[in-house]
């Protein structure tokens, strides 16, 4: 065997597949579930500017769920802490984006910190440690389904409340404050709301990936339509599209799920992309209609 037939084994071997279907029953579970959340919460990370801020929640939320794993309490639960902890602080602080981006700014290197100091006391299997940076949902057990589905369960009961005042408030704040909107208690309610998506988001695709289950398929609807029914559902079915993929397709490989998860996230991006200029190409080429009327000297008998 050369080395390219190797790699390719590595990343596509699908003996005994069949079988190996029924390991993941949960995990497929799970992941329409954050699917789901990640599209509808992406949403309003575009509409509000909120992917450095996706970032630095993911830090601290690598650290609670280090942190967790090191005293051998449930890692999930971990995850979700650190992950409220850092919403919190940039909702609090971060009121204006040059002062959010500041606290953010703070609090990565100091998650990060954090988190690679549990994870080198951190006796036990290397496995555990390389899953909270790269994702492990493949080997989702009962009780982290709980979990998930039920922070998951959470995170879409507040979205349905706030939906209508947080589109208002994130498309235009100004006149949302005049008309009375409680903008600050709003933004505040969306970066906890966001805290538990990505600590749902980083059992997917790890700490150092999250972006692409949370930006990247809002940002992929958001170049073919600004429809405020399509984006949503068409950023839902990225997600779940590329959540869903990922997790078929890392079933028949000995490597991580969030390297399949990513590249679905981003060739879905691509497309979008590409078939949004082609559609402002033919807008462009078409010629415009002309209603004007034919000069005198060129009408009959003239």
């Amino acid at each position: 065997m050369n080395l390219a037939d190797g790699v390719w084994h590595q990343l596509f071997a699908y003996d005994n597949y069949g079988e190996l279907l029924g390991l993941v029953r949960n995990s497929l579970i799970v992941g329409a579930a954050l699917g789901l959340v990640g599209g509808l919460v992406g949403v309003f990370v575009i509409m509000r500017d909120l992917p450095f801020a996706v970032h630095g929640i993911s830090e601290l939320s690598f650290a609670g769920a280090s942190a967790a794993l090191l005293f051998g309490v449930n890692v999930v639960a971990g995850s979700l802490l650190g992950s409220l902890v850092a919403a919190a602080v940039i909702g609090v602080l971060g009121a204006r984006a040059r002062d959010r981006n500041s606290a953010i700014g703070i609090l990565m290197p100091f998650g990060l910190g954090l988190g690679v100091l549990f994870l080198a006391l951190y006796k036990g299997r290397a496995a555990n440690k390389f899953g909270l940076l790269t994702g492990q949902i493949v080997a989702v057990d009962t009780p982290q389904t709980a979990w998930l589905l039920g922070t998951s369960a959470v995170v879409l009961l507040a979205l349905a409340v706030v939906w209508r005042p947080l589109t208002f408030a994130s498309a235009d704040p100004e006149v949302a404050e005049a008309r009375g909107l409680p903008v600050r208690s709003l933004s505040l309610a969306f970066m906890l709301i966001l805290g538990l998506a990505v600590a749902l988001s980083v059992q997917v695709v790890g700490a150092l990936l999250v972006l692409t289950l949370i930006v990247t398929p809002a940002a992929a609807a958001a170049r073919i339509t600004s429809s405020p029914v399509l984006l949503p559902l068409l950023s839902v079915a990225f997600a779940v599209l590329s959540v869903e993929g990922g997790i078929l397709l890392a079933l028949g490989s000995s490597v991580p799920i969030s390297p399949y998860v990513t590249t679905l996230s981003f060739a879905i991006y691509v497309c979008c992309r590409f078939a949004a200029r082609l559609r402002t190409g033919d807008k462009r080429r078409t010629p415009a209609p002309t209603n004007a009327a034919p000069a005198a000297s060129a009408l009959p008998g003239r």
